[in-house]
């Protein structure tokens, strides 16, 4: 998958969308984030992969600006997040969110789910807000039926397509995604994958996925990268990583029980 042709252009262009920069991040003496160093183009989408309990979740969370980092910096368009809270602010209304679980509201309907942006964070009108949900949701595939139904009524399948609807229904310039393809079977897990491209495509949107499917990441990335102790430890693109050379890659990409990974946590639990 490559950039898109519409990817947003003009002054800074060459700037990356996103950039993590020497991210640090410890809790009760557990490093967790140790000196991780990431940069996004614009338009371009990459893929994070790696272990449970790694730093993937820590990371976007201080991208968001749900943590802050001990030390180290993040910035969206060439502004640090943390700066103030207008310029976090002004970050946050770029980014689009399809939660692990997609963390839908049990007690809204779909439509209004999917226009919770529009309605809270862009102060758009009910019923245009109601209008674009409903279009937004057959842009992944949902007819207008779906609209008034309740969370709870949903299959997983249909629940992961709202959570992308939502996360689209704003236009963001970035959306991010936490473990997309979680909980479905791999047909269903296959249909997520290509509305993720389509949508991202569609919108020339720039995306920051975190997941351990590596169906998902061959399918959507135009770049992967390994996390591993804090770090980023490879990336390159979506085509290299069988060849990348590099133990751990390659033990997490074909799934081994032995390699260095598990040389790892036997030291850690030794010690």
């Amino acid at each position: 998958m490559n950039a898109p042709e519409n990817a947003r252009t003009g002054p800074g262009a060459n700037r990356p969308k996103i950039a993590l920069r020497g991210l640090h991040k410890t809790f009760g003496g557990m490093v967790v984030l140790d000196g991780l160093d990431l940069e996004v183009g614009t338009g371009e989408s990459v893929v994070v992969i790696g272990c449970s309990g790694v730093g993937k979740s820590v990371m976007l969370k201080c991208l968001l600006g749900l943590l802050r980092p001990d030390s180290g910096s993040v910035t969206v368009d060439g502004e640090e997040i943390s700066r103030s809270r207008a310029t976090r602010e002004a970050a946050m209304r770029k980014i689009g969110m399809l939660f692990q679980n997609s963390a839908l509201f049990d007690s809204l309907p779909v439509w209004e789910n999917v226009a919770f942006g529009l309605i809270q964070a862009h102060g758009t009108a009910r019923r245009e807000a109601r209008g674009i949900a409903i279009e937004t949701l057959a842009q992944v595939g949902l007819d207008a039926d779906t609209a008034d139904l309740y969370p709870a009524s949903l299959s997983g399948g249909m629940r992961k397509r709202v959570g992308l609807a939502r996360a689209i229904a704003t236009k963001p310039e970035i959306i991010l995604f936490d473990e997309p393809t979680t909980g479905l079977d791999p047909i269903m897990a296959d249909v997520i994958n290509d509305l993720i491209v389509a949508c991202t495509h569609e919108l020339g949107a720039t995306a920051l996925t975190i997941t351990h499917d590596m169906a998902s990441a061959r399918k959507i990335a135009d770049r992967i990268a390994m996390i591993h102790d804090g770090r980023i430890i490879w990336q390159g693109p979506a085509d290299e990583i069988d060849s990348s050379g590099n133990a751990h890659v390659q033990q997490f990409v074909n799934g081994r029980s032995e390699g260095p990974i598990q040389l790892a946590f036997a030291h850690a639990a030794a010690g």
